[in-house]
């Protein structure tokens, strides 16, 4: 049976964004493409669809995606403005006509079967409510078309040398992320999250981020010893969970695996194409 329109009595939740949007948060966020956060969705697009971005902060996989689409309409949506005149300033550069404004994923402004492909990145893992965020995501997509997502799980972050900073990192972000209502694991859980939400026909993959070139481990390093003291910290500070002592070494932890020959790490990702 085909989805209804949305119908929601209570107000949506109102999420707690683990990260925050401080300059190197989105400063990294802005490294992502369509190649090497959306790859799996690719071989699903073609000129003409039209596409929506949840989640889209500073735009750098939407515009890869608009340029596959066009002349499909294309909108990038997200729960703040910050990001957005980055956004907005990036698509000018590529000569791309994108429509980049705030909204709710639990309630998108839009129209039912309004897209041909709903996109989210490293956003459901950030929600209370996940499954209703994929509801919503179907609702908007037209019959035959796609609902695709990607989220990282962290508990299966794998990384060399071992180091006891970057261990209590872990331990430290999950129980924020955890105390946000959030899902950090998120990963492993899409598919069945998929099912939950009325998804009947859903093909799931996995793939990976892995960091172990000197230019690589040096940037993913040293964002995560400036992150450390951003709102994740903030927030692990204000909770009982670290204090400022922890956040340096934690820092400092990452600084030093970045700079180590041997540094490698492992980010795995759940990815899922749900057909609306």
């Amino acid at each position: 049976m085909r989805h209804c329109a949305r119908v929601r009595n209570v107000a949506p939740p109102e999420d707690i964004y683990t990260h925050g949007h401080s300059a190197v948060v989105v400063s990294s966020h802005a490294a992502r493409t369509a190649a090497n956060s959306a790859a799996y969705l690719l071989p699903f697009l073609r000129p003409g669809l039209d596409l929506l971005d949840v989640g889209c902060g500073p735009g750098s996989i939407t515009i890869d995606l608009a340029a596959l689409v066009a002349p499909g309409r294309v909108r990038g949506v997200d729960v703040t403005d910050d990001p957005l005149p980055q956004a907005r300033a990036a698509a000018a550069d590529r000569g791309l006509d994108i429509d980049f404004g705030v909204d709710d994923a639990y309630a998108l402004s839009d129209a039912d079967d309004s897209y041909d492909v709903t996109h989210a990145h490293q956003v459901l893992q950030h929600l209370s409510d996940p499954v209703g965020a994929l509801r919503e995501m179907r609702r908007v997509t037209r019959p035959g078309g796609v609902v695709a997502v990607r989220d990282a799980d962290y508990d299966a972050f794998t990384w060399w040398p071992g180091d006891e900073r970057l261990d209590r990192w872990l331990e430290i972000y999950r129980a924020v992320a955890k105390g946000n209502d959030a899902e950090p694991d998120a990963g492993r859980r899409l598919l069945g999250w998929a099912h939950e939400a009325g998804f009947t026909e859903v093909t799931p993959s996995a793939s990976v981020w892995c960091h172990a070139t000197p230019d690589d481990r040096a940037s993913w390093g040293g964002m995560w010893a400036k992150r450390i003291h951003s709102a994740i910290g903030r927030m692990a500070m204000e909770r009982g969970l670290a204090d400022q002592s922890d956040l340096a070494a934690i820092a400092q932890g990452w600084l030093d695996w970045a700079a180590h020959p041997d540094g490698w790490i492992v980010i795995p990702h759940g990815e899922i194409v749900a057909h609306a």
